[in-house]
């Protein structure tokens, strides 16, 4: 009976320390990270990639447990938060520090060790981004988008100088594919959370609420996705086919925000969201096919 007692509590903590790490959204940057190495890379490596995956894991998961310790107070006030480990006390702060340092090290390792400086330098400027400076800025106002935006547009980047030990036109593109259609994609989630977010004192719209200006400035920002979308292809790194894809996935999902200018309701911002969710994977997997 104790020996089953016992087994439910490791089993429980090692639920809780999955929790802490946001499994959904860092394999989210994980899969955008192997985009750009694999978009780079003439012979695939399946070793490499398995440590990029791990690697990746490592550090985006040190980075959101960094988050989740800041934002320990907050998350006990929003309902989709209220859950986490930490706020439940499923997991103590000092267990999620020394988690992460661990997950750290090992990240670091493997991006030094596998692959270059330059891609692990990449790897830590994104964790002290997302968890030091985006993370006390959400309770500052909305620039702390526009900072946040920089690290989650890193992963395909990161993957690209994984591969090449190389800086240049082509992965600041995938950077600024990312870069844009995080705005649409973080305000829909904004829009659909914003009595939360208010409630907890955070603002993570571009307006002072939903309304036909906030949903307009959430249009303005999608529609730069449509030119850069094609930049790939201008660029030689993709065929033409890719870009067709890119542009018409980028007037649907611009459709979308001109449905919430209209509406202005949690459903279109609902089907926004998804719209998001779709576009940035499709678009990755098509270019990956169509890479010259």
């Amino acid at each position: 009976m104790q020996k089953s007692i016992a087994l439910t509590d490791i089993s429980d903590k090692i639920r809780a320390y999955v929790e802490l790490i946001k499994l959904k959204l860092t394999l989210a940057v994980v899969f955008s990270g192997v985009f750009g190495y694999c978009l780079a890379i003439d012979t695939v490596n399946w070793w490499k990639i398995l440590a990029l995956v791990v690697a990746s894991i490592s550090i985006t998961g040190a980075a959101n447990i960094i988050n989740q310790i800041i934002e320990k107070d907050s998350d006990k006030v929003m309902k989709r938060t209220a859950v986490r480990p930490l706020p439940t006390g499923r997991l103590s702060v000092k267990e999620a520090t020394v988690f992460a340092f661990l997950l750290f090290g090992i990240g670091c390792y493997l991006f030094v060790d596998v692959f270059n400086i330059r891609a692990a330098a990449l790897a830590v400027l994104s964790l002290l981004l997302y968890g030091f400076v985006y993370t006390p800025l959400k309770r500052k106002g909305q620039i702390a988008v526009f900072v946040g935006a920089l690290p989650g547009a890193f992963p395909p980047m990161i993957g690209w100088v994984a591969a090449t030990n190389h800086f240049g036109w082509a992965p600041g593109i995938l950077f600024a594919i990312q870069f844009f259609w995080q705005f649409p994609h973080f305000w829909a989630i904004g829009w659909l959370a914003f009595d939360e977010y208010k409630k907890a004192g955070i603002q993570m719209m571009p307006g002072e609420g939903k309304t036909t200006e906030t949903a307009f400035r959430i249009m303005i920002y999608t529609l730069f996705l449509i030119p850069v979308g094609w930049l790939p292809y201008l660029l030689g790194m993709t065929g033409i086919n890719s870009a067709l894809v890119a542009m018409v996935g980028g007037i649907l999902f611009l459709a979308q925000t001109f449905h919430l200018m209209r509406t202005c309701t949690d459903k279109a911002a609902l089907q926004m969201m998804f719209g998001s969710l779709l576009y940035l994977p499709l678009v990755q997997i098509v270019y990956l096919f169509d890479k010259v």
